[in-house]
């Protein structure tokens, strides 16, 4: 067992990486009004990115950047299998790749294998992060401690009672790995 823990850590970091890259050519393509090629699951995130969240509880924010602005994305590893439902809870921590877009004080979550997603409003102030808005928890907001490095997003709960606390246990159940490039400068060109 002890020799399959590190293809195993490989393996799924090599599919955090191909997510990753392929999440960012979405965002992108969506951004720009572009229909990508997609898969099965990708018309209800693209429909997603155009959305607007509704100011259930609080105004929605000027669009302005934020220094947590892009998308991120993980790789959950359930230890038992999906179990159908008809009506499964909002935020269940559900294995499999789970999808967050930031983005001018819009946040959008999805879940790629069941096709569950919301939306919302979030405010940054120093390292608190407020979410609000959220259809799911139309009467209260979702505080957060967060830090941004190394290319992951990691959330701990100050306090969030959405969807019977589950948005916090899904939220913070694992790092988030960042789709921005580690920097801007443009590849050198062969003459």
């Amino acid at each position: 067992m002890k020799n399959r823990m590190p293809f195993f850590t490989l393996w799924t970091a090599l599919m955090a990486i191909l997510c990753a890259a392929a999440f960012s050519l979405t965002v992108e393509t969506a951004a720009a009004g572009e229909t990508p090629q997609t898969s099965s699951s990708q018309p209800a995130w693209i429909e997603l990115l155009k959305r607007h969240p509704y100011p259930y509880l609080i105004p929605i924010p000027e669009p302005r950047p934020t220094e947590l602005d892009g998308a991120y994305t993980r790789i959950v590893v359930s230890p038992v299998e999906r179990v159908h439902c008809l009506r499964c809870p909002d935020y269940a921590p559900e294995g499999g790749v789970w999808k967050l877009s930031l983005n001018k004080g819009v946040f959008r979550i999805f879940h790629v294998e069941s096709g569950w997603k919301s939306i919302g409003t979030f405010i940054v102030s120093g390292d608190r992060l407020l979410l609000a808005n959220d259809p799911n928890c139309v009467d209260g907001v979702g505080l957060y401690r967060w830090q941004l490095e190394k290319g992951q997003l990691v959330l701990e709960t100050i306090d969030d009672p959405c969807a019977i606390k589950l948005r916090a246990m899904n939220l913070t159940q694992q790092p988030w790995m960042s789709c921005r490039p580690p920097n801007i400068e443009p590849l050198p060109r062969n003459k």
